[in-house]
């Protein structure tokens, strides 16, 4: 079973590797390039020494480094268009691996020959699932330590909760990438025609990523909030990391009145009668910090990790009875 699995299934394996190479063609001298020039401009240790608080005082070393920051985000910015790429990559594996799977032997009628032989459906299926999965599953870790290495200089600029970079960076790429061979595996049960469960897997992938990424994941721990006024001489700390949610200017009342904007730092001069919003008006911003980074992702890991393995739950199943 082995065997014959890996035959049908090794061209896909070589097309993989031929892509993953590609792609590491892209990866290693962009990736070597960012990281020397985060490095050598001294990105790296003007943000170090900002700390991880959410706030601090605007002085000249923090202009200087915000300054760094933008003209590191000028020359590299670009590169967040091709990390798109690999927020796509575990789809795919889901279409052209997880739905075939199933769909294809079915449709083909190849699977009554299989069972014909003495080989129960249950040891058909696990060889199947399980032979699949562990080289996704391989090749799914080293992309993400590549991909993960990678964006780490424009992570530290934007944050790492942030959409995209959160999806690229630690393990969820991981559980991405099995979600959608699960997925497609699952949709072959049930559609078995190949290109009804390639576009199943397609969009449902789509669905629950999106649904978790906009709905779940800004909700895994309460959000907090920082007031601070415009001539308090304090600034968000860009190097903290952290996912700015909702910000704006509040009046003394309470009332947003400049949605998305901040006023201040003021300078020595002081703000007036509080800049925009009148008297007593003040900066309010909602945020994750930074350093909930890991927390969230072992909190997104274990949903689709749940979510997988109740998928190959109900695919068995639905081996279990197929004509």
């Amino acid at each position: 079973m082995i065997w014959l699995t890996w035959r049908q299934y090794r061209r896909q394996a070589w097309f993989t590797l031929a892509v993953l190479g590609a792609l590491a063609a892209i990866v290693i001298p962009t990736g070597l390039a960012m990281h020397a020039k985060y490095e050598d401009s001294g990105l790296a240790a003007c943000r170090a020494a900002l700390g991880q608080a959410s706030m601090i005082t605007q002085t000249a070393s923090v202009a200087n480094c915000e300054s760094l920051a933008h003209q590191f985000q000028q020359q590299f910015g670009g590169m967040v268009f091709v990390a798109v790429l690999f927020v796509i990559l575990p789809v795919l594996v889901g279409v052209f691996f997880g739905a075939p799977l199933i769909a294809r032997e079915v449709e083909q009628g190849t699977h009554r020959l299989v069972w014909t032989q003495g080989v129960s459906r249950l040891h058909w299926a696990l060889v199947k699932f399980g032979l699949v999965g562990s080289i996704t599953a391989v090749l799914a870790v080293g992309y993400a330590l590549g991909v993960s290495w990678w964006f780490e200089p424009l992570v530290s600029a934007t944050g790492r909760l942030g959409y995209f970079a959160f999806d690229v960076q630690g393990v969820v790429p991981v559980v991405y990438t099995l979600f959608a061979l699960a997925l497609g595996i699952f949709a072959g049960t049930y559609w078995t025609k190949v290109l009804p469960a390639m576009g199943i897997s397609l969009v449902g992938y789509a669905v629950v990523r999106v649904a978790i990424e906009v709905f779940a994941r800004p909700r895994y721990l309460p959000a907090q909030t920082l007031t601070f006024a415009p001539d308090s001489g304090q600034t968000p700390n860009t190097a903290a990391g952290d996912w700015v949610m909702d910000q704006g200017v509040r009046n003394a009342a309470g009332d947003m009145v400049l949605p998305n904007s901040q006023i201040g730092p003021c300078g020595p001069e002081g703000c007036g009668t509080g800049g925009a919003g009148g008297p007593g008006a003040y900066n309010w911003m909602e945020y994750q910090p930074g350093d909930r980074f890991w927390t969230f992702q072992g909190i997104e890991t274990g949903i689709f990790a749940v979510l997988t393995a109740a998928l190959v739950y109900f695919a068995i199943r639905r081996v279990r009875v197929l004509a």
